[in-house]
C-alpha cells in the first residue's frame, strides 16, 4: 500500500496523544474496503484500544462487509471530529486522524469481552450498566467483533 502524504502540511498535527485523543472520542468512524476493484464504504461505531494500538468493532455474523473484508483485510479510514461550520468564511472546522491497517476477526470469548467494553465505555454515557445488562456470555460468543490493527495514521486540522 503506497503511504498516504498530505498535500497541505501546515494542516498535519502528528503528536500522538492528538491523534489518540480524536480516536478515542469520537463515536464512529468511516471505513473503506474493496474487493474486485469495487470499492465499498462504510460508518461504524468503534472503540479505541490505546494500549494495542487498534480499533473494535462489532457487526452481524454474515454481510457484504464481512466477504469483503474475509477476502481483502485491508482498510483504510477515517475519524472527525466536527467543530463546526465557520459561517461567514464559507468553511468548516475540524480534526481528523485518517488509519490505514488489516481487519482481524476475534474468536476469543476474553479478547471479545475487552473489546465489547472498551466500544461501550466509548459509545456510553453510563457504561458499566449497559455492561451488566448486555455482556453475557451467550451474547459475547454470538457477536462478530473486527479489530483493525492500525499500521499507518496522519491527522489534519483546520481550525480557522
Amino acid at each position: 500500500m503506497q503511504k498516504y502524504h498530505l498535500r497541505r502540511h501546515d494542516k498535519e498535527f502528528k503528536e500522538q496523544s492528538a491523534l489518540d485523543r480524536i480516536l478515542r472520542s469520537t463515536r464512529y468512524i468511516t471505513l473503506s474496503m474493496c474487493m474486485d476493484d469495487e470499492p465499498y464504504l462504510v460508518t461504524l461505531n468503534h472503540g479505541f484500544d490505546q494500549e494495542r494500538g487498534c480499533l473494535y468493532f462489532h457487526c452481524a455474523p454474515k454481510g457484504k462487509k464481512l466477504d469483503i473484508l474475509r477476502a481483502n483485510p485491508r482498510v483504510w479510514g477515517m475519524a472527525v471530529e466536527d467543530l463546526g461550520y465557520l459561517d461567514g468564511k464559507c468553511d468548516h472546522a475540524y480534526r481528523s486522524v485518517m488509519f490505514g491497517g488489516s481487519v482481524f476477526f476475534l474468536s476469543e470469548v476474553e479478547e471479545k469481552r475487552r473489546a465489547l467494553e472498551i466500544m461501550i465505555h466509548q459509545q456510553e454515557s453510563d457504561p458499566e450498566k449497559v455492561i451488566l445488562e448486555q455482556l453475557k456470555p451467550g451474547a459475547i460468543r454470538a457477536v462478530t467483533i473486527g479489530r483493525i490493527d492500525i499500521e499507518e495514521m496522519t491527522g489534519k486540522e483546520a481550525l480557522d
